[in-house]
């Protein structure tokens, strides 16, 4: 039986150099640590000003955000093992906060994507509670690839 595995695929749509190779494979690595999940995963990554177009126009938000999850899951389909969905990713507000946390623009970048995985694995970060635990799946997940995030809000 071949083993259950996510298919990412990484679009670079904004002007700074990002590794989205390494990128792919880190969240690969970090999606594997979570469990048996299988699907497919666009990574879409962009500049401020076109986060904060997609804020306006999904959520209501009239500024860019770190990362904004789409989840093409049917609700028929079983979200323990299958994830179908497409993470939006500013590289702008990573690179700022990136420098602010003291590691690389590739890290931070990963940091974002996991979040935006777990999302689509049904966390959230809506209440203090819940963006615990998040936060702690998150350490978890990146610990496991031998990443320590820097400066995260509980």
């Amino acid at each position: 039986m071949m083993p259950r595995s996510v298919e990412i695929t990484v679009e670079n749509r904004q002007n700074i150099a990002v590794d989205t190779g390494r990128l792919s494979v880190r969240l690969a690595e970090s999606i594997r640590a979570e469990g048996p999940v299988e699907g497919e995963l666009i990574i879409a990554l962009v500049d401020d000003v076109e986060m904060q177009r997609i804020n306006c126009e999904f959520l209501d938000h009239d500024w860019p955000t770190d990362v904004v999850s789409f989840s093409y899951v049917e609700e028929t389909d079983s979200a323990d093992s299958r994830i179908d969905g497409e993470l939006v990713v500013s590289v702008d507000t990573a690179q700022r906060q990136a420098r602010q946390h003291g590691w690389s623009l590739d890290d931070e970048l990963l940091l974002y994507c996991v979040h935006g995985f777990l999302h689509l694995r049904g966390y959230d970060d809506l209440t203090d509670d819940a963006r615990v635990q998040m936060r702690q799946r998150e350490c978890e997940l990146l610990g496991r690839i031998g990443l320590v995030p820097q400066g995260l809000p509980s």
